[in-house]
């Protein structure tokens, strides 16, 4: 579907959009009701066609408040670094208590930085949290200019030297890959690089634990991608005339990989509405509304992703190079590695993540850590309860660890330096 039919499709829509939603309100049964009606079906009819038509918007974070070390604090969320194509947040919290800085890269694959607040919500009570929120790229005017994959990597290094060296790096998904290349490079080019890394079901070597997603990205040429895949953003947006990957395309993607599964939850959805079930009915909105909120890619950093990450398996390989400079992760010493992988990954396989250490040939071993979480799927890594009971409390322990560590060596530095 080209961008203008979907435009036209939306335009075509939007005039009913409203009297759907009166019919669905005023024809909304009683909460729990005991028995459907023809009406409160009616209602739940209309209810998910609104739903399944509308434009989602990209949500808000909505974190105002967390616990620190027991006691309640006020969040305010703020923009440290703006550049074209991301803004750097803040989550600041209203207390002197001094606790580890991480940044947090959210993935550039179809949603918003908002798919993290879980993640975000989940370490707010332990750390300083900053957070990449990447931009839809038909909001960025062409006078801004490209954006590639190299530039992906160039913009950690610069969120990086803005926080200093005294900071954790946690990386979801496709950001890993970036990720990796960016503290490689600034460790080759000499330079400080943070406390620990911790990568997050990624594609490192996505030639182990082939899934859905690695099969397609091998099945076809690059030319495919971006004769199937590419279109221009029309003259409504600020973006016009950027060429981009459509988000619209990205979630029929994302729907299509488990078609049964949403199929079944929309079905439920309608009987929840039709029964007056508000919980169940709050439930799947608040998921949809996130998982349909979805942005436009930059079509140049997009195909390279595929060919460079996917195709050519340049970072496993030993081949990648950013704007000239080789990617060499053995040159990484300072740096701990903290692996995470979800046994039942249909994005990033297992293997996938964790052959990072066969990367970090100059990190010793006590630096390496793995975790590994059992009935797992790839958004469970980061958020829901397996995150927040079983993979956070490990990841928390091992970033504390080596910050104490880090100080600890500053401290002996600082001893060292004053009886010479």
């Amino acid at each position: 579907m080209s961008y203008s039919l979907r435009e036209l499709h939306s335009a075509t829509w939007a005039p009913f959009l409203p009297w759907l939603r009166i019919a669905a309100s005023l024809l909304a049964p009683t909460k729990d009701a005991l028995f459907t009606t023809p009406a409160s079906q009616f209602a739940a009819g209309c209810d998910l066609l609104v739903r399944l038509c509308q434009h989602y918007p990209k949500p808000a974070f909505g974190l105002t408040e967390t616990v620190v070390r027991g006691t309640p604090v006020a969040v305010n969320e703020t923009v440290v670094l703006d550049k074209p194509f991301c803004r750097l947040l803040h989550f600041e919290r209203a207390t002197a208590c001094r606790q580890p800085a991480v940044l947090i890269v959210a993935p550039l694959s179809g949603h918003h930085a908002t798919l993290l607040r879980d993640t975000v919500r989940t370490m707010l009570p332990d750390f300083d949290v900053y957070l990449t929120d990447w931009r839809d790229a038909r909001m960025v005017p062409l006078a801004e200019g490209a954006f590639h994959l190299n530039d992906y990597v160039e913009y950690v290094r610069k969120f990086l030297e803005f926080l200093g060296p005294d900071v954790h790096v946690l990386s979801v998904c496709q950001s890993t890959v970036p990720v990796l290349a960016a503290i490689s490079l600034m460790a080759s080019n000499g330079e400080d690089t943070p406390i620990s890394m911790t990568l997050m079901g990624g594609p490192i070597d996505a030639r182990r634990g082939p899934t859905t997603v690695n099969e397609l990205a091998q099945s076809r040429p690059l030319d495919w991608f971006e004769q199937q895949l590419i279109d221009t953003v029309p003259g409504t947006y600020p973006g016009a005339g950027r060429r981009v990957y459509p988000g619209f395309l990205q979630h029929m993607a994302f729907v299509g990989m488990n078609p049964e599964r949403h199929l079944a939850s929309h079905l439920n959805y309608c009987r929840d509405m039709a029964t007056g079930d508000s919980k169940a009915a709050t439930a799947h909105r608040s998921f949809y509304d996130e998982y349909n909120a979805v942005l436009d890619m930059a079509a140049d950093y997009y195909l390279e992703t595929v060919r460079v990450v996917f195709q050519e398996h340049r970072l496993a390989r030993g081949i990648w190079q950013v704007h000239g400079k080789p990617v060499r992760p053995h040159a990484i010493r300072d740096t701990a590695l903290i692996t995470v992988e979800g046994e039942r990954d249909d994005i990033c396989g297992p293997g996938q993540t964790h052959a990072a250490h066969d990367l970090f040939s100059g990190l010793c071993a006590s630096r390496k850590h793995r975790v590994s979480a059992e009935s797992c799927g790839h958004y469970g890594i980061f958020s829901g309860n397996i995150w927040s009971t079983e993979i956070y409390p490990q990841i928390r322990e091992l970033i504390y660890r080596h910050d104490s560590q880090k100080a600890a060596g500053q401290r002996a530095k600082c001893i060292d330096a004053i009886a010479a």
